[in-house]
Order: structure tokens, then C-alpha cells, then sequence
């Protein structure tokens, strides 16, 4: 089981990489998380510095792969960087932090889970390149892929949060519930940028 899952993060997160920054802010974000659920319950200290050098280097990388972007990850690049991920959040569900290690790559896993599953369900070839999962509709519609990132890295905020939470105490219900408000929300708002967007062309 664990080893699918390995498998499946690390071709979601190359999947995910489809628009300037998503990628760097998610690391960041993972990288960061990781790091501070270890320092706050003290369990899997040998997890933080590979997580915070792989925090690091997203957002060195971030800074120049910010729109307009001068460096790109590539498939290389972002397979690379999912499996890194992949094994510090492995590593981390293994000491005994299995939903904080769900929480803080919840949208990640929820964008890509889910627009997989709805393109299976409609008969789609799945395993082509597409461009239709959320934050890309929402890049699209609002045209502004910063705009879309900055959203996402609030989610990811409120991610850490939760995990941070969840590692602290017996909150691991209300926090898995926090953190999954959170990406609805996110979620929800890139679909009414979607819907906002169509307004004027249905009124002509």
C-alpha cells in the first residue's frame, strides 16, 4: 500500500505541475509543514533538515520560476521533487503522524484524485495530457496564474496549520476537518471564478 501511494503522489505531483509557482509553493509548503509538526511533537527528527533543505530549494527555485517564469521544473525535475516529498511523507506517516502527513498535501491530492476520477467516470482517456483540473480552469478563466498560486498557498497555510494540530494533541478529527473546509474552499472558489467568468458571454 505504501508503495502505490508512493507511485501516485509522484506522478500527481508532476501531473500538478501545470501553471508558474504552483509547484515551488507546494514543496515549500510540504517542506515547511513537515519540519514544524517534527519540532512541535518531537517525533521523526531526522526528518527535518532533509525537509527543510527540500523547502529550501523550492522556494530558491520559486523565485525564478515565478510568472513570467525563467526556469522550469520539467518532468524530470518534478518527479524528482515527488518522490522526495513522497518519502518524507511516508517517512512521517511511519513515526506516527499518518494524518498530519495527509493534511499537508490535501489539495494536492484532492485536485488530482478528483479530476482523475471525473475524467474515468466520463469515459475519457485518462492517461492523455489534459488541462482540466481545478486551479488550471481557475488560471485560465481568471488569467492570472499568481492570483490562482497565492490562493493555493493560503489553502496550504491552513493545511499546516491543521497538521500542526493534529500532531499536538487529540484534535485529529476537528483538524482533518479544518483542513478539509479548507480545500472545499479553495476548490469552490476556482469553480465560481470558472462561473463568474461565463456570465458576460451567456448575457450576449
Amino acid at each position: 500500500a505504501a508503495g502505490f501511494c508512493w507511485l501516485w503522489f509522484i506522478n500527481l505531483f508532476n501531473f500538478m505541475d501545470g501553471i508558474d509557482g504552483i509547484t515551488s509553493v507546494e514543496a515549500a509548503c510540504i517542506g515547511v509543514g513537515i519540519v514544524l509538526v517534527v519540532e512541535v511533537s518531537g517525533v521523526g527528527a531526522d526528518l527535518a533538515s532533509p525537509a527543510a533543505i527540500a523547502a529550501g530549494a523550492a522556494i530558491g527555485f520559486g523565485i525564478w520560476n515565478w510568472r513570467p517564469a525563467k526556469i522550469f521544473l520539467g518532468d524530470v525535475g518534478s518527479v524528482g521533487l515527488g518522490f522526495l516529498l513522497g518519502w518524507l511523507l511516508l517517512s512521517l506517516a511511519a513515526a506516527g503522524h499518518w494524518l498530519p502527513a495527509l493534511l499537508l498535501p490535501l489539495y494536492y491530492l484532492t485536485d488530482a484524485t478528483w479530476t482523475l476520477l471525473r475524467r474515468i467516470l466520463r469515459g475519457e482517456k485518462f492517461w492523455r495530457a489534459h488541462r482540466s483540473h481545478f486551479y488550471q480552469n481557475a488560471a485560465a478563466q481568471c488569467g492570472d496564474h499568481a492570483k490562482v498560486v497565492l490562493l493555493i498557498l493560503r489553502c496550504n497555510l491552513v493545511l499546516i496549520a491543521a497538521a500542526i494540530w493534529a500532531a499536538t494533541g487529540d484534535a485529529r478529527w476537528p483538524a482533518l476537518a479544518l483542513g478539509g473546509v479548507g480545500v472545499a474552499l479553495l476548490l469552490y472558489n476556482f469553480t465560481t471564478m470558472k462561473a463568474a467568468a461565463k456570465i458576460p458571454d451567456e448575457a450576449n
